[in-house]
C-alpha cells in the first residue's frame, strides 16, 4: 500500500462526510472538504508520478475516488436544491453508462481498456469547477452571477458530449 493509494483511500472515506455536510446545511465545511479532496487528488497523482509509486491498485482506486466524489456531490447538491436535478441525473447517467459498458464488454469476453478522452478530462474539470462554484456560493456567501448559468450549461453540454464520445468508442471496440 503506497502513500498515494492511502491518500486516495482517504479521499474515498471523505465522501460520506462531504455528503453529510451538504445534507446538514454545513456548506462552508462542504466547500473546504471539497477543496481538500481536490488537493489530495493532485498530491496523490504528483507523488505517484514523481516518485514512481504508481500501482495497479492506484490505477483503479483514483478514478473510483473521483467518480464517487463527483456523483455524491452532484446528487447531494440536487437533493438540497442547489442545482437542478437534471444536472445530477446527467452526471450519474454518464458514469453509470461508462461502468456498464465496461462490465458488459468483460461479460462478452471483449474487455475494453478505457483511456481518458480529452473531452472527458475537460468535462471532469468543468464538473469540479462548477461544484466548487456552487459550494463556494452557498457556503461562503459568494455571488456567482452569470457564472452559475454558464457553468450549468457547460456541465450539461460537456457531460453529454463526453458520454457520446465514450459510447462511440465502446461501440467501435465491440464491433471489432
Amino acid at each position: 500500500m503506497s502513500l498515494p493509494n492511502l491518500i486516495t483511500l482517504a479521499r474515498i472515506l471523505m465522501v460520506p462526510i462531504l455528503v453529510w455536510s451538504i445534507a446538514s446545511g454545513e456548506l462552508e465545511l462542504a466547500f473546504w472538504l471539497f477543496v481538500l479532496a481536490g488537493a489530495s487528488d493532485a498530491v496523490d497523482g504528483f507523488l505517484a508520478k514523481r516518485f514512481h509509486m504508481q500501482t495497479e491498485l492506484g490505477a483503479y482506486l483514483d478514478p473510483l475516488a473521483d467518480k464517487a466524489l463527483l456523483i455524491s456531490i452532484y446528487i447531494s447538491l440536487a437533493v438540497v436544491e442547489l442545482i437542478p436535478r437534471w444536472v445530477a441525473i446527467a452526471v450519474v447517467t454518464r458514469d453509470v453508462m461508462i461502468i456498464g459498458a465496461i462490465l458488459l464488454s468483460v461479460l462478452l469476453a471483449q474487455p475494453v481498456t478505457i483511456r481518458p478522452l480529452v473531452i472527458s478530462k475537460v468535462n471532469t474539470a468543468v464538473q469540479i469547477a462548477f461544484a466548487a462554484l456552487v459550494l463556494a456560493s452557498a457556503g461562503l456567501g459568494l455571488q456567482p452571477g452569470r457564472a452559475f448559468e454558464v457553468g450549468l450549461v457547460a456541465v450539461g453540454l460537456l457531460t453529454a458530449l463526453s458520454a457520446a464520445a465514450y459510447l462511440a468508442e465502446w461501440m467501435r471496440h465491440m464491433a471489432r
